[in-house]
Parts: C-alpha cells; sequence; structure tokens
C-alpha cells in the first residue's frame, strides 16, 4: 500500500485503524492495544517508573504521505498540539511529487565521557592515553555483551584537555557503536569499568563517567526537493527563503524555528517511548556548535523549486528500555516497520525537515494561526461541552467568529442544545 491516502483526515478513527491494520499487517489484538485509550496498564507502569499511581494519556495520529528512500511509511506521531500530524503529511505530500525524501545516517556510535583530574602534566597525559588506545579499546570491549556480540562496542578513543577557572582536566571520549540500541546504560557501564585503567595511565584522578547526549557521531540527514507549483508558486519559495533567511540571522527566530523542527521529531519520539529530553538536547547543543543556527538549510535550485536539508544528532533505538516494554511503542515500531535504529533516525529527520517546511510556508503565507484555527475551534466546543451530534456544526460557526473564544463556544452549545430540545 502507498502512504498516500486521499481522505485519510475524513475518515472515523475505525476507519483509519482499518486501513493501519492493513498497511502495517496489525493483528486484532494490536488493533485492540491502539484502541485502548488505557492501553499502558497501572502494573506495567509500575515497571517503568517509581512512585506510580496513574497514567498520562496523550492522542496518537497517523501522518501520511511520507516517501522515504522510495519507500512508503506511515508516520505515528504521539502529541498534544493541534495540527502538527496534518502539517507534516501535506509536507510529506509535496514532497513525493519530486521523489519524496533521501535520507542517511552514520554508524549509531555514542561517545562515552571520562574526566580526570589533578593531572601534573595533561598533555604528557593525554599523549599516553592516545597511545595506549588498542589496549584501553581491548580493555572495554572485554565483558560479555550481545551489542558487542551483534558488532558494537568501543571503535575509538578521543582526549581532550579543558579548563576551567584556571585548572585543566583530560577528558577521554570512548566512542561506542550502540547498534539498535539508545545505549546509555550500556555506554555508562563501559566507561565506569573503563575508568580504573584511565585512572591508572594519566596519573590523575577520574571523576565523572558518564555518556555525553551530544551525539556528534550518531548523526540522521534527510534531504527533499519541493516542487515550487505545489508549494503555491515562486513567490511562496521565495517567500519561505527569506523566512529562512530571518532564522540564519536572529537566535531569538532560529530558537522557535528549531522548536518546529522537534515538534515532528519529538512526536515519533514519544510514539516509540524514546528519550525525548535526550533528543532535545542534543539537537539544540548540536544547533549551538559555532553559534546557534537552524538545524535546516533552504535553497531554490536551478528550476525554482525548494530544496531542504537536515542534520542533527539522533541517538534512538529500537531495543531495550522503554522502548521494549510499552505495549503501544511495540505496535507503532510495527507500523513505522523499521529494521533498525539507524532507519527509525532516518524517518525523524524526514519527519523534521517536512515539519520545518510546513512551518515556513504558514508563517510565510497566511500565518501560523489559520492553520491551527479549525483544531483549536474543536477543542474549544469539546471544552464548552458539545456532544458528537452537534460539535461539527459548533466547529463552523465559531471559525466565523472574527476571535473564537470558550465563552462564545459556550454560548453556541448552549443555544445548539436549547433548539435540539425544541424541535423535540
Amino acid at each position: 500500500m502507498e502512504s498516500k491516502i486521499p481522505g485519510f483526515y475524513k475518515l472515523s478513527p475505525r476507519e483509519r485503524l482499518d486501513i493501519v491494520k492493513k498497511f502495517a499487517n496489525l493483528t486484532d489484538d494490536e488493533i485492540d492495544i491502539l484502541r485502548g485509550t488505557g492501553a499502558l496498564s497501572l502494573s506495567n507502569a509500575d515497571k517503568m517508573i517509581e512512585n506510580v499511581v496513574g497514567v498520562m494519556g496523550l492522542p496518537i495520529g497517523i501522518a501520511t504521505n511520507f516517501l522515504i528512500n522510495g519507500r512508503n511509511y506511515l508516520i505515528p506521531m504521539c502529541i498534544e498540539e493541534s495540527s502538527v500530524v496534518a502539517a507534516a503529511s501535506n509536507a510529506a505530500k509535496i514532497a513525493r511529487v519530486k521523489g519524496g525524501f533521501h535520507t542517511t545516517s552514520t554508524e549509531p556510535v555514542m561517545i562515552g565521557q571520562i574526566q580526570v583530574t589533578n593531572i601534573k602534566d595533561p598533555e604528557t597525559a593525554k599523549n599516553i592515553i592516545l597511545k595506549n588506545k588498542n589496549k584501553i579499546i581491548a580493555h572495554a570491549n572485554d565483558r560479555k555483551s550481545t551489542i558487542i556480540k551483534l558488532g558494537g562496542g568501543t571503535k575509538d578513543i578521543e582526549a581532550r584537555i579543558v579548563e576551567h577557572a584556571g585548572e585543566k582536566m583530560l577528558i577521554v571520549h570512548l566512542l561506542i557503536d550502540c547498534r539498535n540500541a539508545m545505549g546509555a546504560n550500556f555506554v555508562n557501564t563501559i566507561v565506569e569499568n573503563t575508568a580504573p585503567l584511565i585512572e591508572e595511565l594519566a596519573g590523575g584522578q577520574v571523576v565523572l563517567r558518564i555518556l555525553s547526549n551530544l551525539a556528534t557521531h550518531r548523526l540522521a540527514r534527510a534531504e527533499a526537493v519541493f516542487d515550487k507549483q505545489a508549494l503555491g508558486g515562486e513567490d511562496v519559495v521565495d517567500a519561505i527563503l527569506e523566512a529562512y533567511k530571518f532564522a540564519c540571522a536572529d537566535v531569538y527566530r532560529a530558537t522557535t524555528h528549531n522548536k518546529g523542527i522537534m515538534n515532528g521529531i519529538d512526536a515519533v519520539l514519544l510514539a516509540t517511548c524514546n528519550d525525548t529530553r535526550a533528543i532535545e538536547a542534543g539537537a539544540h547543543a548540536y544547533a549551538s556548535l559555532g553559534g546557534y543556527h537552524p538545524l535546516t538549510t533552504w535553497e531554490k535550485n536551478s528550476d525554482g523549486d525548494l530544496v531542504g536539508k537536515i542534520e542533527l544528532p539522533l541517538a534512538v533505538g529500537i531495543v531495550g528500555g522503554a522502548t521494549s516494554v510499552h505495549p503501544v511503542a511495540k505496535v507503532v515500531k510495527k507500523i513505522l516497520g523499521i529494521k533498525s535504529a539507524r532507519e527509525l533516525a532516518e524517518v525523524m529527520a524526514a519527519v523534521g525537515l517536512a515539519q520545518n517546511l510546513a512551518a515556513l510556508k504558514a508563517l510565510s503565507t497566511e500565518g501560523i494561526q489559520k492553520g491551527h484555527m479549525k483544531l483549536h475551534a474543536r477543542n474549544l466546543a469539546t471544552m464548552a461541552g458539545a456532544t458528537d451530534d452537534i460539535i461539527d456544526k459548533v466547529v463552523k460557526t465559531l471559525i466565523k467568529e472574527s476571535k473564537p473564544s470558550f465563552s462564545k463556544a459556550k454560548e453556541i452549545v448552549e443555544k445548539m442544545k436549547k433548539d435540539k430540545v425544541a424541535k423535540n
């Protein structure tokens, strides 16, 4: 099946689930997991974190139209913000005109840091560490581990001298291939076990031993050509480029520019139960290298079409942690059809690029609020007590208002309910 599904948004949740079931070959039990709003039992939740008292539910939507490296994807996105899923779907539809998204990624290598202090001669200590690289790598990988058996483990060593308040310290980086895991526990175990050898070789005192969330060796990239006509014409292309220049020139705008990218990426992270905080920290730190800048780049090609690219660290996993425990995350991974952590990272990069295109297009043309208005009106109608039989009429009436509000929604709902009672 193709991920391009006309009218998907018009279908009922049950009808959408039927399509997703066929697309991903889901079982009836897996559909029941998605259909159940309490899909995470209290007992399962109690195994995931401490002091559990309940479960917080968030909606999962499906972004359609994604064509990535020639393959169709339906993208589950877990998010509370309206219009994000629709925006990603629309951007992906435009990208399909010129062949969809093309993605690549580096090996899933994380950085494990070992801090060495109280060193008399940091430069000499640094050279000793680098000369003993092979010994350190052999020591780090001398352990029973499924990841190491699968070809992962420590691959290289780096050493840096950093200074704070006049005190120099040696920072040793173990570059550790985590295969299909995010790798936090794996990396932390290796650096903790390797620290005594580092301390002995450097002749100082080891303090911290922990992974870094700035995963500069674990990058995902995506690019796409967006047809100028599908975007709305060359004027729209030029307007988007002007908006991009604003983000390049101003850190305040760049921050919101990148937040929009993470709207899409975070939604997929959450749906797959990956670590949103780690990815957010890494993405914004990566954007800060050399001065805070946009995570995407935009330009016009010789045909006048818009070309977008994105690059950022995405340390995600498909095994271990909550992604292997949460029942919904398991179904989400099946819908995505991903086979590796690198593939998941590349899908997320494509979603981030799509989200950025959608935001730039909306901001530089009709403004961001128009896209939000219908779903905002539906939220107001629901809060005001609109029932299923009148909610669509309430939304239509509310949208006509220049400034929809809760009080107006309440007024419309009460009037429609009175009219209904009078007719009966």
